[in-house]
């Protein structure tokens, strides 16, 4: 490294929505996914690492913000997530959902699906969602380069297998 920092509002500017967007797929809460992505540029401030590692860095830096948030709000999300549940078995099917109620079911059965996937699949099916090349995946999550495309592979038919029967029952429940 020759000791100068990164070029911040060009990162800012080019590494943001992604960013923002890679957080909010991963934690489903746009508010945290700006205080991660947020961080995440704090931290980068004064950093000495080469331009072509920035949106690596801040990815992985995202990353570890939200597995350390994770890991200091899980009994409040298992809280959570069971009084979501319960409110789901109480309330009575739409006859009739618009577009958005049924998009909004999918998105959460979509991240419903990636929570039960291992973190690595998931960063990794997420990181390919927003255009990182295999050689960039294989660095954050610290595999070899040439296992990328089989470990995408599985994690996707795990993601579906999860995911396959959530969307059935939601069809089920609505009568489709």
């Amino acid at each position: 490294m020759d000791g100068r920092t990164v070029d911040f509002e060009a990162a800012y500017n080019s590494h943001w929505v992604p960013l923002f967007r890679y957080v909010d797929r991963m934690v489903g809460d746009p508010d945290l996914a700006a205080d991660v992505a947020q961080e995440s540029f704090v931290r980068l401030l004064d950093q000495a690492i080469p331009d072509d590692e920035v949106r690596r860095w801040l990815f992985t830096v995202a990353t570890n913000l939200v597995r350390d948030d994770a890991r200091m709000t899980a009994r409040r999300r298992r809280l959570l997530a069971q009084q979501h549940e319960q409110s789901e078995l109480t309330s009575e099917p739409l006859e009739a959902p618009d577009r958005s109620v049924v998009r909004s079911e999918r998105i959460a059965a979509v991240r419903a699906a990636l929570a039960q996937l291992p973190e690595r699949d998931r960063q990794m099916l997420l990181m390919r969602e927003e255009g990182f090349r295999y050689a960039e995946i294989a660095k954050a999550v610290e595999v070899a380069p040439g296992s990328v495309g089989t470990l995408l592979a599985r994690a996707l038919a795990r993601f579906v297998e999860v995911l396959d029967p959530r969307i059935a029952e939601d069809e089920a429940r609505r009568g489709g």
